[in-house]
């Protein structure tokens, strides 16, 4: 392994002599200088891992070299060292992008700290990380043959997608084959939860977990009140780890009060689940409580036209009857416009945005092959989601909600799963075209694929035809027809897909959020 050079520029360069034999007693190499314009030209004639540069030097200054060296070689690190504690001196270095000050005298073993910090980090972080995972791997294995309550199928999840973004950041260990195993596993016996559970919790036989219908009546509703505004952002198909990267720049401006997860009901599709979530009832209530607002799969015309009249309506029946606006922004110029409308939604005690850009990029990543490539895997996909809501309107508007202070319950409607394996099903011509549920009647399939619903009414789901059921794909797989197979397979293979039954689909974020002072 090459040896790490670094530079130290100090014009009492002697008096550090013990220092520099004791890194290069370390086994780094160490050029020295005693001024600002020598360490230029060493900088611009040699390559160097590290530079270290003393802030009071006579001639060009520690903070003009800093900023020249930034200038031309941005990503070299620079350690400040400095007699002065002054304040504005720490800001000018930091605004330059230093990588770490230090104040004088410093001792060897600060030195050595800081060497390890910027230039060995990667190294001690994977190892530490590698360690860790393998001890929460054996917990993880022993939770998961337990027979689990939702809250600790929650925490396993939380686990999961924790170590995942963990191992994001790492070089490749062959851990994340391990992990995708692990997950795997708790995706197969999660579905097996669901299948043994779900309509228990329906019907009042069984404690349920908080799920669509209750969000607003539980969550939303105790919130709404005459002294401050509250919003409700409903980010469609946002997943739970794509919500823990797009944390850190909500928290930016707003504090985190409660951080949660409920139970999106199956279909986990936005006809069914958003639909539940706005109405506060199930899909069946809903058709015969309010039939001209209800659409079902086979019917001609869009499947959420009515979202705002059925909370509305919801409101109502909560005895929170206040004016409050509702948006759904598809694109950045309407999410523009709904962010120079937020001073005057400020004035009704309650307002509902809905952001529908990752459902698109779910859909847009199946159907182009340009946003395939750009998110090949389940890490390119969150970066993707990060970088979009960077430069979305959606952040403009939480920039905005954080300056007037209001307060944002943020949710989603369901999750999306990356679909891998094919299972065959047979049915008639009426058969909806979802890959992860279908509905119809004389449906041919793989009993072990698929948690059926052979009563719709059982699911509280509306029934077209007395022969009419349900079947719900398990985990990662997705169906298809038997005509055409492979081509079929090949097309969908790998595709974020909802409707189903999967940890990501169905155990949504749920976060209250209140604006810094």
């Amino acid at each position: 392994m090459a040896k790490i050079k670094i530079l130290w520029a100090d014009d009492e360069i002697d008096l550090l002599k013990p220092h520099i034999i004791f890194l290069e007693d370390k086994g780094y190499e160490v050029t020295t200088t005693t001024s600002g314009a020598e360490a230029l030209d060493l900088v611009d004639e040699h390559r160097f891992d590290l530079v270290f540069l003393d802030e009071n030097m006579p001639g060009i200054s520690g903070l003009e070299t800093l900023s020249r060296i930034k200038s031309k070689h941005s990503s070299l690190p620079v350690v400040m060292i400095t007699k002065s504690e002054e304040e504005y001196i720490m800001e000018e270095a930091i605004g330059s992008k230093i990588s770490d000050y230090l104040i004088k005298p410093v001792n060897p073993k600060q030195i050595l700290l800081t060497i390890k910090k910027n230039l060995d980090t990667s190294r001690l972080v994977s190892e530490k990380t590698t360690i860790n995972y393998q001890q929460e791997f054996r917990s993880i294995g022993m939770s998961l043959h337990n027979n689990m309550t939702f809250g600790e199928w929650k925490d396993i999840y939380k686990k999961l997608v924790y170590w995942e973004l963990e191992l994001d950041k790492i070089e490749e260990t062959g851990l994340n084959e391990i992990l995708q195993t692990q997950k795997d596993e708790a995706g197969h016996l999660f579905s097996r939860f669901i299948e043994d559970n779900y309509v228990d919790w329906l019907h009042g036989r069984e404690e349920a977990p908080l799920m669509s219908p209750n969000v607003i009546k539980e969550k939303v509703a105790p919130h709404i009140s005459d002294d401050k505004t509250t919003f409700l952002i409903v980010v469609d198909n946002l997943r739970y780890d794509q919500w823990e990267i797009l944390k850190p720049k909500i928290r930016e401006y707003f504090w985190i009060d409660e951080e949660d997860t409920y139970l999106s009901i199956l279909p986990t599709t936005t006809q069914y689940a958003r639909n539940a979530l706005f109405a506060g009832l199930m899909p069946s209530e809903i058709e015969k409580m309010y039939p001209k607002l209800w659409v079902n799969d086979e019917e001609e015309g869009g499947k959420n036209l009515s979202e705002e009249e059925l909370l509305g309506l919801n409101l109502k029946r909560l005895g929170k009857d206040t004016r409050y606006n509702y948006y759904k922004v598809l694109n950045q110029s309407f999410g523009r416009k709904v962010v120079d409308e937020i001073p005057n939604m400020m004035k009704n005690k309650f307002n509902v945005l809905v952001y529908n850009f990752i459902d698109m990029l779910s859909h847009a990543r199946t159907d182009t092959n340009v946003i395939k490539e750009l998110a090949e895997d389940e890490s390119a996909y969150r970066s993707l989601t990060l970088s979009w809501f960077e430069h979305s309107s959606f952040m403009e508007a939480i920039k905005v909600l954080a300056s007037k202070k209001a307060q944002v319950i943020l949710t989603t409607d369901h999750g999306s799963i990356k679909v891998k394996n094919p299972s065959r099903v047979i049915g008639d011509k009426n058969v909806n075209t979802n890959l992860r549920y279908k509905q119809g009647k004389n449906l041919s399939y793989e009993a072990k694929d698929v948690f059926h619903i052979k009563e719709p009414k059982d699911a509280f789901l509306p029934r077209v035809n007395m022969s009419q059921s349900f079947i719900f794909a398990k985990n990662d797989l997705f169906f298809a027809y038997p005509n055409n197979f492979n081509h079929y397979v090949n097309y969908y293979r790998d595709t974020f897909q909802h409707g189903g039954i999967s940890l990501e689909e169905m155990m949504v974020p749920l976060v209250k959020l209140t604006a810094k002072e």
